[in-house]
């Protein structure tokens, strides 16, 4: 019952800070761990749990018009394929050698986001080209590889390429990047699923919690705005690179 708990508290607050600014991950992924669940298994559960949330953030996102599903449609089948790939491959392989190159890109997003005042603060976006479109699908698909095999970090990363790629402010591009984290959280479940690596009697309490979390995130987000996504993706990109630097030294 303690660790039911605390893995729901854990839950609510990644839930909570993932919707806003990604990066829930760090929180809910370390919990299943430190709570004794087998890596592959807390990977699954935790995946369980977080896609619930996921559509619940993702669906109050889509209602108040923060969703650009004309450019989606071009998105999500990369994110798909991605997705399903990376659930795969850390499957029969170790994700500690991802760790590095994750580092490294969340502190060149974190700095520049820190000193480029204006960036994500208001919504440039104007149109598509042919060139966006193809550099979205290909972020989409690695994003999804990367969501797949291991997620931390991942709605960080969607939220910043969709500013540089797209124009969009934060909440405009918090709004498409959980959807996109949506889709690839889904598709690594079934993964999962097939695989049976979720543990339910776990999952099912946590996902509840994460979806209350979620729900009062993605209103503080919508209310606030860009002003208060930006101080806290930043925050959360530098919390999860100072995680994996004491994980590479411990």
């Amino acid at each position: 019952m303690t660790t039911l708990v605390f893995l729901c508290a854990a839950g609510f607050i990644a839930a909570f800070v993932d919707s806003i600014a990604g990066g829930g991950g760090i929180i809910s992924l370390p919990a299943f761990i430190f709570a004794g669940i087998p890596p592959h298994l807390a990977l699954g559960t935790n995946k369980f749990s977080s896609s619930c949330a996921s559509f619940t953030s993702s669906l109050k996102f889509a209602r108040s018009g923060k969703v650009d599903f004309k450019i989606l449609k071009f998105l999500v089948p990369f994110t798909l394929i991605g997705a399903a790939a990376g659930a795969r491959t850390v499957l029969s392989i170790n994700a500690k050698y991802l760790n590095s190159i994750v580092l490294i890109l969340l502190l060149i997003v974190s700095i520049y986001s820190l000193f480029s005042k204006n960036v994500g603060l208001k919504d440039n976006f104007k149109s598509t080209t042919r060139k966006t479109l193809f550099i979205g699908m290909l972020f989409a698909a690695a994003l999804g590889f990367y969501d797949g095999f291991l997620g931390p970090g991942t709605g960080s990363f969607l939220i910043f390429g969709l500013i540089s790629i797209y124009k969009f402010d934060f909440l405009r591009s918090a709004g498409n990047a959980k959807f996109l984290n949506f889709i690839s959280n889904i598709t690594a479940l079934i993964v999962f699923i097939v695989n049976r690596q979720i543990d339910y009697k776990l999952g099912i309490p946590v996902a509840i919690c994460m979806i209350i979390g979620a729900r009062f995130g993605t209103k503080l987000a919508l209310v606030k705005g860009s002003k208060i996504i930006k101080p806290i993706f930043i925050t959360v990109s530098l919390c999860l690179a100072v995680k994996i630097v004491y994980g590479i030294i411990y």
